[in-house]
C-alpha cells in the first residue's frame, strides 16, 4: 500500500522540560507518517501552520519511564561526578509519570504526563518511532546497504569488537557518527571532565551539552565525507560492472580456487571450535529465542482475531454493510497502531539469554527484540490485507447482514490458518538469522588468534585485476559460516518436527486452501472509504500497482478523549501530497548480512530439497536491527499448498487522493528532515533568533 501521506500516526498534548529556562511547558506533539517527533507551541500554532519548536529524529534513543533510570545513566556517563545525597538531582518531574528520551551522545528530551494511562500510550508511540527510525538504512539496494554494514562490522572487528552493536541504527551518516563518537567520547571525557566547574548537577548538564555539540559537529563532517564517498563509488561503478560482465567466468574460478585453499586451512579448526564451544549451546539459545518470539506472534493472532470478531459483532448490532466501511478503515491500520500492537511487542521484553549472553559476548538483546517486533508488524499487516481483500471479493455475493457475518467468520478462519503457517516460516527464518548473529562473531573471535594472521598469504592467489571483487576476509567468513550452518539448520528443523511453539515442518501443506487466494496476486488495495461513495475508482497508474510497505497508520481512540486532547480529534487533516513525494516504495529485500553469504543459500536449498519441497528464497542476514519486509504473496489455488514458502502477497496499490486546501498543516518531509523512502536525516539542534529548535 502506498504510504498514506495525508495522515499522521498520533498527536496530542504533553509537558516538555525546557532546559534554557528550566521550566515545564505544554507542547502539542505530532507524529507524522515518517515517524519524526514534531513539537509545536500549542495546537493553535499547529493549525495556523506556524513553524514547529522542535524536530526530533529518535534513532538511537532509549525510552525511559523513571527519573531514577535516567539519573543512573547520567551518573555513569561522567564517572566521578555524582550529586551528594540530599542535593537536588539534575531533573525533577512535576508528576509521577515522566517520559525521557535518552541518547548516549545527543541531547536528551524530557516529557511528563498526568496519568499512567497517558504515559503508557505515549511510550508505545515513542517506541514505535524509535523502532522505525533505527531501521534508517535504505533496503532498496542489494549492494550499497550490505557493503556499508560489512564495512562497519569489519572496522569494529579490526579493533577486537565483535558481536552485535546497539548503535548500528539510523541512516548511514548517523551510524558513522556513532562509530566516531564511540572512540572519541572516552578521550573527551578524560580531557574535559576534570575541567568542568560548578556543582555536580551543573557539570552533568554541561557535559551533556558538550557531547551534543561534538556529536553535531561529527555528524556534519561525516555527512559531507560519506556523500563524497558514495559519489565516488557511483563514478567507478560502470567500469567495475563492465569488468565483472567481461571476466565473470575467471572471477568465479578464481574465487572457488581461493575458497578451497582457505577451507582446507580454516575448516578443521572451525569445526573443532563449533563442536566444543557452540554446538552444545545451540538448543539452549534457540529455546530462549523461541519462547518470547512465539508468544508475541501468538498475541498478534489473538489481537487480529479479537478485532475482527468485535467488528463482526458490531455489524450485527449496528446495521450491517453501512457500518462495514467504517470498521474496515480502522482495521486496515491495525498493524501500525502503536497502542494496540504494544501487547504483542512487549512479549519480546522477556527475551533473556542469561549466561549465554556472556558466553557469546552478546552486548544486548535489543537487536533481536526489534527485528522480531517488526516481523510481528509485517505479519499483522499481511493478515489484515489478506482478510480485507477476500472480504472485498465476497461483497457482491452477499444478500444481507446474516450472510455478511457468516462470510466474515469463514474468511477469518481461512486467514488464521494461513497466518499460522506463514508465521511459522517467518519465525524459523528469524531463529536461523539470530543464531548466526550470535555464533558467527563468537567463532570469528575464537579463531582470530590462529587464523587471522595467516590470511595475508592467500592474497597472492588473487589476480590483481580481480582484487576489487574477491576479498580474502569475506571468503574466510564464508568458510566459518559453513562450519556452523548445518548445526543451526538441524536445530531449527528438529524444533519444527517436534512442533515446538506451533512451528511446522517445511513439508507441511495446508489442506482446503482458499481458491480465491490466487486473486491476491493481481488485486489492488481496497479503498474502503470510497466503497459507498458511488464514484468509480480511477484506474491506478501501472507503476503504482505493486504493493509497497505500509508506513502510516491513523490512531482513533475509542475510549473518549484523554486529557490534553490525545484522541481522535488530535489527528491531522489531510494534506495534498507533493508530486515528488508520491514515490512508490518497492517491497524491501533484507540487505546482505555481514555474516550472510551465497553459501547459506546453497545450504538452505539442500535442506529444503531433502523434504521434497522448494524452500523459500533465503534473504541475506543482517548484523544490525534492520528487518526485511516480507513480501506478500498469493497462494496458489491447488488444494495442497507447500508451506515452506509463505505465500507472496499481492502487490497493493493505490495512491492517497489529494485533498483540497487544508485547515491543518502537516509537517512536510523537508520540515522533519525525513523522507518516505530516503534515510532519515538528523541535523544539528540549535536555537534560532525566533527560539525555534531544529533537529538533525
Amino acid at each position: 500500500q502506498v504510504p498514506l501521506e495525508d495522515h499522521v500516526i498520533y498527536s496530542g498534548n504533553l509537558f516538555q522540560y525546557i532546559e534554557e529556562n528550566k521550566k515545564w511547558r505544554n507542547r502539542f506533539c505530532v507524529v507524522p507518517h515518517n515517524y519524526g517527533l514534531v513539537l509545536y507551541e500549542n495546537k493553535l500554532a499547529y493549525e495556523r501552520e506556524m513553524p514547529p519548536r522542535v524536530l526530533v529524529n529518535s534513532a538511537g534513543y532509549k525510552i525511559l519511564t523513571s527519573v531514577d533510570q535516567y539519573l543512573e545513566l547520567v551518573n555513569s556517563s561522567l564517572p566521578g561526578v555524582t550529586p551528594k545525597s540530599g542535593h537536588s538531582p539534575i531533573l525533577k518531574c512535576p508528576t509521577d509519570f515522566p517520559l525521557i528520551l535518552w541518547h548516549p551522545y545527543s541531547r536528551h528530551y524530557y516529557f511528563c504526563l498526568m496519568t499512567g494511562k497517558e504515559q503508557e500510550k505515549w511510550r508505545a508511540v515513542f517506541q514505535d518511532c524509535v523502532r522505525h527510525c533505527n531501521n534508517g538504512i535504505s533496503e532498496d539496494s542489494k549492494v550499497e546497504a550490505p557493503a556499508f554494514t560489512d564495512a562497519v562490522r569489519m572496522y569494529r572487528q579490526a579493533k577486537e569488537q565483535y558481536g552485535t552493536w546497539d548503535m548500528l541504527c539510523g541512516n548511514e551518516t548517523q551510524v558513522l557518527s556513532n562509530l566516531v563518537m564511540e572512540e572519541l567520547l572516552p578521550e573527551l571525557r578524560t580531557t574535559i571532565g576534570p575541567r568542568l566547574k560548578g556543582k555536580a548537577q551543573e557539570r552533568q548538564r554541561t557535559w551533556i551539552q558538550i557531547s551534543d555539540a561534538v556529536y553535531r559537529m561529527v555528524y556534519e563532517q561525516t555527512k559531507a565525507q560519506y556523500d563524497a564517498a558514495v559519489a565516488k563509488c557511483e563514478q567507478e561503478r560502470p567500469q567495475m560492472e563492465s569488468i565483472i560482465r567481461t571476466d565473470m567466468d575467471q572471477i568465479i574460478t578464481s574465487k572457488e580456487h581461493l575458497a578451497s585453499k582457505i577451507r582446507a586451512f580454516v575448516l578443521p579448526k572451525a569445526e573443532i571450535c563449533v563442536r566444543n564451544h557452540v554446538q552444545p549451546y545451540i538448543s539452549s539459545i534457540l529455546e530462549a529465542l523461541m519462547t518470547p518470539t512465539s508468544q508475541g506472534f501468538a498475541e498478534v493472532r489473538e489481537v487480529f482475531f479479537k478485532e475482527v470478531t468485535d467488528m463482526n459483532m458490531n455489524i450485527v448490532n449496528e446495521g450491517g454493510l453501512e457500518k462495514l466501511v467504517e470498521y474496515m478503515e480502522k482495521l486496515s491500520h491495525l498493524a501500525f497502531h502503536p497502542v494496540k500492537m504494544q501487547s504483542c511487542y512487549e512479549k519480546m521484553d522477556q527475551l533473556k539469554l542469561e549466561g549465554l549472553q556472556q558466553r557469546f559476548d552478546v552486548s544486548s538483546t535489543s537487536v533481536f527484540k526489534q527485528r522480531a517486533q517488526i516481523h510481528m508488524r509485517q505479519q499483522m499487516d499481511d493478515a489484515v490485507y489478506t482478510f480485507e481483500t477476500l472480504l472485498h471479493q465476497e461483497l457482491g455475493k452477499l444478500q444481507g447482514k446474516d450472510d455478511l457475518c457468516k462470510s466474515i467468520q469463514r474468511i477469518l478462519e481461512r486467514v488464521l490458518k494461513k497466518y499460522d503457517y506463514d508465521s511459522s516460516t517467518v519465525r524459523k527464518k528469524f531463529f536461523r538469522e539470530a543464531l548466526l548473529q550470535i555464533t558467527i562473531p563468537f567463532l570469528l573471535k575464537k579463531l582470530a588468534p590462529t587464523c587471522k594472521g595467516e590470511l595475508a598469504k592467500f592474497q597472492e592467489l588473487i589476480f590483481e585485476d580481480f582484487a576489487s571483487f574477491i576479498l580474502v576476509e569475506n571468503t574466510y567468513e564464508e568458510v566459518v559460516l559453513q562450519s556452523v550452518m548445518k548445526d543451526i539448520m538441524q536445530a531449527v528443523k528438529e524444533a519444527a518436527v517436534q512442533r515446538k511453539h506451533n512451528l511446522y515442518r517445511d513439508s507441511m501443506v495446508m489442506h482446503n486452501s482458499d481458491p480465491n487466494l490466487h486473486l491476491l496476486a493481481e488485486g489492488i488495495s481496497v479503498e474502503w472509504g470510497e466503497e459507498n461513495s458511488g464514484q468509480p475508482q480511477p484506474e491506478p497508474p501501472a507503476d503504482k500497482r505493486r504493493r509497497a510497505k505500509q508506513v502510516v497508520s491513523v490512531i482513533q481512540d475509542d475510549e473518549g478523549v484523554l486529557p490534553y486532547e490525545v484522541g481522535a480529534e488530535g489527528l491531522l487533516q489531510p494534506r495534498s501530497p507533493e508530486p515528488q513525494e508520491m514515490e512508490e516504495l518497492e517491497p524491501g529485500v533484507m540487505p546482505s548480512s555481514p555474516d550472510g553469504v551465497e553459501k547459506i543459500r546453497e545450504e538452505l536449498a539442500k535442506e529444503s530439497l531433502g523434504d521434497g519441497v522448494e524452500e523459500e528464497e533465503e534473504e541475506r542476514l543482517t548484523n544490525d536491527a534492520s528487518p526485511s519486509p516480507q513480501p506478500r504473496a498469493d497462494v496458489p489455488s491447488e488444494a495442497k499448498v507447500p508451506h515452506a514458502t509463505p505465500p507472496s502477497p499481492a502487490p497493493r496499490a493505490g495512491t492517497p487522493s489529494p485533498s483540497a486546501s487544508t485547515a491543518c498543516h502537516q509537517p512536510s518531509d523537508k520540515e522533519t528532515g525525513e523522507g518516505v523512502v530516503a534515510p532519515l536525516h538528523r541535523t544539528s539542534t540549535t536555537e534560532s533568533s525566533e527560539g525555534v529548535q531544529t533537529e538533525f
